[in-house]
């Protein structure tokens, strides 16, 4: 080798070594698969440019009569990591990992939280839901968000040290919003009378929102998701309403205006807007992401609630 070809290959060398993050960044990005759009979402906040997210029940889809396919078992195959929630929420996991043969490791991000015991009955969805013994939903409390993010950044570290910086970096904005977030919900939620706290759905998802902001949850029994309720579930709906005398239920599949008039008129509880559960809207919706899904939920709850000026 000659001196200038040293001269050449030691420059390079030490200008590789000195630009690490560079070199890094001209790779694929990282190929992570999130089990539900709120987790993508998430990952995708945490991960930034560096990684590129698939879910398998994307926005606006009900993750609880979810069935995967083969499609769904090519994603698992190209995966570096698997972001799951775990609590039961997922029972068909296990399956779809062993039929795709992949090796990506998995982060369960309610690993080591403190979980709600499953109410006594499911409601909500006209299935079973069976997740197992605890709550699965705890994405609804933003401390718990918050400690989803940080797990998610620890495991996206451990797939790619490379990107340790860029993560923390994320991390920290996130979580600075979360906070703020989180301050936001308690602020809102105070503008409630007492006796009115109580939020009452068609779904019981929001079990863990209730316990983290000073609220009492209860969900109506029978009624579907997939469908507008039938004359029997109409009847069921209002029954209900008339015995729990809640001030208001927020109807997660009623579309139709004359039958909330119908619902409100005949039960005496005002109905509430949309909330969103286990998915996020679509991207020109007013949830497309984790944070902008709460406060949607917020917004309503409040507007439905708390006195109006």
């Amino acid at each position: 080798m000659s001196h200038l070809t040293r001269r050449i290959f030691l420059a390079s060398a030490m200008l590789c070594c000195s630009l690490p993050h560079v070199y890094a960044q001209t790779q694929e990005p990282l190929p992570v698969v999130a089990t539900f759009s709120i987790l993508a979402d998430m990952t995708r906040a945490i991960g930034g440019s560096r990684v590129s997210v698939t879910e398998l029940v994307g926005p606006n889809q009900d993750a609880h009569g979810f069935q995967p396919s083969p499609t769904d078992a090519r994603k698992l195959a190209a995966a570096k990591l698997i972001v799951a929630n775990g609590l039961g929420f997922e029972p068909y996991l296990d399956r779809l990992v062993k039929s795709a043969g992949t090796k990506a490791p998995r982060v369960t991000v309610t690993d080591g939280l403190k979980a709600l015991a499953k109410p006594k009955s499911a409601g909500g969805h006209g299935h079973a839901h069976d997740h197992g013994a605890n709550d699965p939903h705890a994405w609804q409390s933003v401390p718990n968000a918050r400690r989803f993010a940080i797990a998610i950044s620890a495991a996206l570290v451990a797939a790619d040290p490379a990107g340790a910086a860029d993560y923390a970096a994320a991390l920290k904005t996130y979580t600075e919003k979360l906070d703020a977030l989180d301050a936001e919900i308690r602020r809102a939620m105070a503008t409630i009378p007492q006796e009115k706290r109580v939020l009452t759905t068609t779904h019981n998802a929001f079990r863990y929102f209730a316990s983290e902001y000073g609220m009492k949850a209860q969900a109506l029994q029978g009624v579907s998701a997939e469908n507008e309720p039938s004359a029997a579930e109409m009847a069921t709906i209002i029954r209900q309403l008339r015995t729990l005398k809640a001030p208001a239920v927020f109807l997660e599949n009623v579309s139709d205006p004359r039958k909330l008039e119908q619902i409100a008129r005949e039960s005496g509880a005002k109905v509430g807007g949309t909330l969103y559960s286990d998915a996020l809207s679509l991207a020109n919706g007013p949830a497309s992401t984790y944070i902008d899904m709460m406060r949607t939920n917020m917004r309503e709850i409040v507007k439905a609630l708390a006195p109006q000026a």
